[in-house]
């Protein structure tokens, strides 16, 4: 049986889960989701647990059987605490701020930079160098969170440019200058 796919899925008070038409909601006191699941999975709720169980063993039922699961769990936590990714901009000049619905980031290229923030994600500029993409939905804040960092990619020599929170950036020695 597959080891992630056999932990049930616990629920928070306050939140509900249904699940009709191929499709599972979960409501909560930051929002609602929704995602569709294929019909070789089964859902059985038990109190304030949800089992998901599959109808075979073939390997991609199986892998279904730990993606819903995991997809599940990530709905339940997204709608009860939401998530966020936090991002530290470093470099001479380097700096982000928001403006309406939009980060406006000054990352040394010779124009700003405008990220249009999408609804159901909130952005915070902290101190100019540090930004907090939050949300419920996890792919969508990782998303957002990734083509923000791609934008300025940390370089190995002075670690200049946008990198996570608890990324560690290698540093690399740079010219010796020794003949």
């Amino acid at each position: 049986m597959s080891r992630i796919g056999k932990i049930p899925v616990k629920l928070p008070k306050g939140v509900k889960v249904s699940f009709a038409n191929e499709q599972m909601t979960v409501e909560g006191p930051k929002g609602k989701l929704t995602q569709k699941y294929h019909p070789v999975i089964s859902f059985e709720s038990k109190g304030d647990e949800i089992i998901v169980s599959r109808v075979n063993d073939e390997k991609q039922v199986k892998a279904f059987h730990g993606l819903y699961r995991n997809l599940l769990n990530n709905m339940v936590k997204g709608v009860s605490e939401g998530f966020s990714k936090t991002l530290i901009i470093t470099g001479v000049g380097y700096r982000a701020e928001v403006q309406g619905k939009l980060l406006v980031m000054n990352l040394g290229y010779s124009n700003d930079i405008f990220v249009g923030i999408p609804a159901g994600i909130n952005i915070a500029a902290e101190g100019g160098t540090k930004v907090v993409v939050s949300g419920i939905d996890k792919q969508r804040v990782g998303e957002l969170a990734a083509q923000i960092r791609k934008l300025r990619p940390p370089e190995p020599y002075k670690g200049k440019g946008i990198r996570y929170e608890d990324e560690h950036i290698r540093r690399k020695v740079g010219k010796s200058g020794v003949k």
